[in-house]
């Protein structure tokens, strides 16, 4: 068993028989689930298939046809938590120091002991065990950062979360509002998806995307006959979200004639089917969105004041990614995770350097244009690499955001100067190519510092994390 007395699996790879035995014989009576393979291209192929999970590897280093070091490339780019260590003889010390360079935990030489075989195999676990723990850590952090679909901890997005949890239990009429691929959509679900209507329908309207003489038979239905091509009766999408939420994205683009038939919707809680004889009643919680400034709307008469404020009984602004951009690592490691899943990549994470262009990037495209950003990087990323600068790149130069922070946005005085520093960080390590003694040096900062700043800003990666562990007082200096 491991230090954590969980059992833990362990392959072994040698081509000597007897090496391989007596292994598998110490590590059983030490309570582990022992796999072994008698060379490394049998094991690199179970590796690579992923049809065993393994915790531990202990690989000899010179084997024919396939050696350690491949065993242990396939290794790491089947999980970077996978611990591996080398079996070596004397005349080859130089090259499990190199494999140690590469990513192995530890070496042992030939001839070994008993006793130095379990000491260092233990010590590999309780490290595996170690970042298991990290990973469950994170993920119950990135729980807390959540509502349904949306992530995120700034400021400015917390403020939403707060206000669709109380609105959530109600059947209040809510209006989103905010730029084009922020995520209207989803904090739209999240109301629905938080409430009391959750297990009933959530019915998406793209109000634009419906031609006029077809909408009002969408949103209310119609009889059958009740105009040409109407061979059978058909019930409206009111009527299919009653007891749900119906959401009216990019209301404004409905026509002053639907825009009538809609507030007499809303107000007497009626609709009728075209060619119907009465009204029938509906039970709908009703959102609507836009990416338009709906007030100048109104202000020119393009939008009816009585249906704004029919719909605007509680506000809800989604803010752009350039006013969160503390969220800009949570959100491009969940796609990460999220497009490695679906592409079965082990793309290994974001280097300090492309996090830092990908925060002080300004995002016209917001949320939506991070998430295909990030998709495109792992599709063209290699197997097992590290998503570099070089394809996060192609970003706009021009559209950077500015060191300096910016007045009049309804930041605190604290949330401002955490922008700076953030920005500032992020500008020192664009320039440093990710060097972090570089960019303390140009911030005029020590080492330890600015390790401590990257870390308190999101801005440094699971394997910098992983390779600090043990640094004493690392998180204690703030200046």
């Amino acid at each position: 068993m491991s230090s954590s007395g969980r059992q833990a699996r362990i392959l072994v790879v040698d081509d000597d028989a007897g090496m391989r035995r007596m292994l598998e014989i110490l590590l059983r009576r030490a309570g582990h689930s022992v796999d072994v393979a008698n060379d490394g291209r049998v094991a690199t192929e179970r590796l690579r298939t992923g049809a065993e999970e393994y915790d531990l590897v202990i690989t000899d280093l010179v084997m024919p046809d396939a050696g350690g070091m491949e065993v242990l490339a396939a290794a790491k780019a089947a999980n970077q938590e996978i611990q591996v260590m080398m079996i070596t003889a004397y005349a080859t010390t130089e090259q499990a120091v190199e494999a140690m360079r590469c990513g192995a935990y530890d070496y042992v030489q030939k001839p070994f002991s008993n006793d130095e075989m379990r000491i260092t195999v233990e010590k590999a676990l309780e490290k595996r065990e170690l970042l298991r723990e990290n990973v469950d850590l994170r993920a119950r952090i990135a729980g807390q950062f959540r509502l349904h679909d949306l992530l995120g901890k700034s400021e400015a997005i917390t403020r939403v979360f707060e206000v669709c949890r109380k609105v959530a239990q109600t059947r209040t009429n809510v209006l989103i509002t905010g730029e084009s691929g922020t995520g209207k959509e989803l904090v739209a679900r999240a109301l629905h998806h938080t409430g009391p209507r959750s297990d009933s329908p959530f019915i998406v309207v793209n109000c634009g995307a419906i031609p006029e003489t077809l909408l009002e038979s969408e949103l209310f239905g119609h009889e059958k006959g009740a105009f040409t091509g109407a061979i059978a009766a058909r019930k409206g999408l009111f009527a299919e979200a009653s007891g749900g939420t119906l959401f009216l994205d990019e209301i404004t683009e409905l026509t002053p004639a639907m825009q009538v038939k809609l507030l007499r919707a809303i107000q007497e809680r009626l609709v009728r089917a075209i060619g119907a004889a009465g009204e029938t009643p509906v039970d709908v919680r009703l959102v609507a969105a836009t990416n338009r400034d709906i007030d100048a709307e109104v202000q020119r008469g393009a939008f009816r004041s009585d249906l704004y404020y029919r719909l605007n009984v509680i506000r809800v602004r989604v803010p752009p990614l350039r006013e969160r951009t503390g969220d800009i690592p949570l959100l491009a490691e969940h796609f990460l995770r999220k497009y490695r899943r679906e592409q079965k990549k082990k793309t290994a994470g974001i280097s300090p350097a492309a996090l830092g262009r990908l925060v002080s990037y300004h995002f016209p495209g917001n949320v939506r244009e991070l998430e295909n950003l990030i998709e495109r990087a792992v599709t063209l990323a290699s197997e097992g690499s590290e998503i570099g600068l070089e394809l996060i790149a192609p970003l706009d130069e021009s559209a950077q955001i500015p060191v300096e922070p910016v007045l009049g946005t309804g930041m605190s005085l604290d949330a401002m100067i955490e922008d700076l520093e953030r920005r500032a960080l992020v500008e020192a390590l664009t320039r440093s190519g990710g060097v972090r003694k570089r960019a303390a040096e140009l911030l005029g900062i020590s080492f330890r510092s600015i390790r401590y700043r990257l870390r308190k800003h999101g801005l440094t990666g699971a394997e910098d994390d992983a390779s600090e562990e043990g640094d004493v007082d690392a998180g204690s200096e703030s200046q």
